[in-house]
């Protein structure tokens, strides 16, 4: 039937170059003659979403703009991580299910703690590690581990947030799991896993299988390179990463990012070496004491800040002081309060009698950010020591551009901030002067108290920049704990009292207004003030459209969301033109 076939290369040709889309078209022949029954825009994948869009330019159906709106930001997330063999995931049972904290696919054998996290990965194992919660102090096990899954937190819990730093499939919120840590067990639905045995994660979908299934690696072709070309051609916010090592930022760098938003110094303090030196610090009893703790840091820290330095190549990085409360880097329970008594050759009942002192009822509005600095100034003067002395040296050695940004976080009052701000510019001062150089340095704040923003002129005064720390600015608006709203968010979706968790999707209506208030006032005390976002809300493409028509000058996410944020905010000038 060579004439009906030629009517249906004409037509289908007609309606692709009428919709300028790859179109999904249903038809029939009978008696020869053909029936277009209809046409769709078709359903496609990551990868030949941007195919398409290359295409449809390359053949003149479509301007860059144009295919640039063909393209969902977050499918993008799909050309980033591995994803399951779609055989295998087809034959495989889902057992339960949570939140999609981190994109990708993971399949290993469970482990409980970080200890057992290491030591399988070395033995040459693909690690999933199963806990309660994360803290900070399972660091080295998170970065061993190919998937997380966690009982507790939400979208921004600190499992979802580290994760999604390092590329890490992570499913956090699993309230059907009962973990038994004593006998290194969980069960879910209905099925028991001991230690050692396979699970997968689907962290795009929240899917968890009792089973190893087999991940494909992504596939990075030659069209994303061209079509990412095209997004920052036209947006006009930069995009940077939250990044806290040199291996963070050469990922985010290679990714597209223009510098570095957050350094999360707190992070750099968990690995095997360095944590001793820190608790040294918590546990002395004297300024000398933790001075002389604190001194035994600034080499490491030294070393991290060049190595980001180096691997950013003049573009900008801000650096926040330590935020977390100092019960974090201390264990909380009895036998390991113990050993590490032994170790640090304290009395168990010392050890044990600093650890009470430091409990807090409310961590999260407790005795951490800026309120550390002005009871422990000489952390901040260690922290901008290093800081100072690493971007020196950088361009001594390697004659590029460094303008340090040192972020102090949490202040809600101007005269706290202005405290910490003199310790910050007085050590940076003496440590230029010991060197003989000029060196400019910028020092601001993370607004991420109501307060903050209310009075964001008056902080204006003291800050040479905003960073909106969203996460903490919207558990602190809506009185939420982004740890424990996963045990009641559904319920509000279900019935339609929130559309969308706010903790992923930032609250234009409430915290949107804070954030729009505080870039006003601060603009009107410092027209020259740097504005940007830091939250886990700078990888979403909602949020990164309201940052753009609130005038911010930058969004920061995690090193693997940048190229969602670069088509996100390509997006905001088109849909705001």
């Amino acid at each position: 039937m060579p004439e009906a076939y030629a009517e249906f290369i004409r037509l289908a040709t007609k309606l692709e170059n009428h919709y300028k889309d790859m179109q999904d078209m249903e038809f029939t022949i009978e008696d020869k003659v053909l029936y277009f029954l209809q046409t769709r825009n078709g359903k496609r994948t990551a990868q030949a979403a941007l195919k398409i869009a290359v295409d449809l330019v390359e053949e003149g159906l479509c301007t860059k703009e144009e295919a640039l709106m063909k393209v969902d930001p977050k499918q993008l997330d799909q050309l980033l991580h591995p994803n399951f063999d779609v055989e295998a995931l087809a034959a495989a049972k889902v057992y339960g299910s949570a939140l999609p904290a981190s994109p990708g696919a993971a399949a290993g054998q469970v482990y409980f703690n970080a200890d057992d996290a290491v030591a399988a990965k070395k033995r040459g194992e693909r690690v999933i590690l199963v806990r309660l919660e994360t803290s900070p102090e399972d660091i080295e096990g998170m970065d061993a581990a190919q998937g997380i899954l966690t009982a507790r937190g939400g979208m921004t819990s600190h499992a979802a947030v580290v994760a999604r730093g390092m590329g890490t499939c992570c499913i956090s919120g699993c309230g059907e799991i009962k973990i038994n840590e004593a006998t290194k067990t969980f069960t879910l639905g209905g099925k028991t896993i001991a230690e050692g045995e396979f699970i997968s994660l689907d962290g795009s979908t929240g899917k968890i299988y009792l089973e190893d299934i087999k991940t494909v690696d992504p596939e990075i072709s030659g069209d994303f390179s061209k079509f990412m070309s095209w997004a920052d051609e036209v947006r006009t916010l930069k995009v940077r990463a939250n990044a806290d090592s040199p291996k963070d930022v050469i990922n985010a760098v290679e990714f597209g990012a223009e510098g570095v938003g957050l350094c999360r110094t707190e992070h750099m303090f968990f690995e095997e070496d360095r944590l001793p030196k820190i608790r040294q610090m918590i546990v002395s009893n004297t300024v000398a004491e933790r001075e002389a703790a604190l001194a035994e840091l600034i080499p490491f820290q030294k070393a991290d800040f060049k190595g980001m330095y180096k691997a950013l190549a003049g573009k900008p990085m801000t650096v926040r002081l330590l935020d977390p409360p100092l019960h974090e880097f201390l264990p909380q329970e009895e036998g390991d309060i113990r050993e590490l008594a032994k170790e640090m050759g304290l009395t168990f009942e010392a050890l044990k009698e600093t650890v009470e002192s430091l409990h807090e009822f409310n961590p999260m509005l407790g005795h951490r950010g800026c309120r550390l600095a002005v009871t422990y100034p000489e952390i901040a003067v260690m922290q901008t020591r290093a800081i100072i002395e690493a971007a020196v040296e950088v361009i001594a050695e390697e004659g590029i551009d460094v303008i340090p940004e040192i972020m102090i976080p949490l202040a809600g009052e101007v005269k706290e901030l202005a405290y910490v701000k003199n310790v910050v510019v007085e050590t940076a001062e003496k440590v230029i002067a010991e060197k003989g150089v000029k060196l400019k340095y910028l020092v601001g704040t993370m607004i991420e108290i109501p307060r903050a923003a209310l009075t964001a002129d008056l902080i204006a005064a003291e800050a040479e920049f905003f960073s909106f720390g969203t996460n903490d600015l919207t558990q602190m608006t809506f009185g939420y704990s982004r740890d424990d709203a996963g045990a009641f968010l559904e319920d509000y979706y279900k019935k339609s009292i929130l559309e969308s968790d706010p903790f992923a999707r930032l609250d234009q209506t409430g915290v949107g207004q804070l954030v729009e208030m505080a870039v006003v006032k601060g603009r009107s005390a410092r027209p020259d003030i740097k504005l940007g976002i830091c939250g886990e809300h700078g990888g979403d493409p909602s949020s990164i459209e309201f940052c753009h028509r609130v005038g911010l000058d930058y969004v920061s996410c995690s090193p693997f969301r940048v190229p969602i944020a670069r088509l996100a905010a390509a997006q905001a000038v088109l849909n705001n033109r």
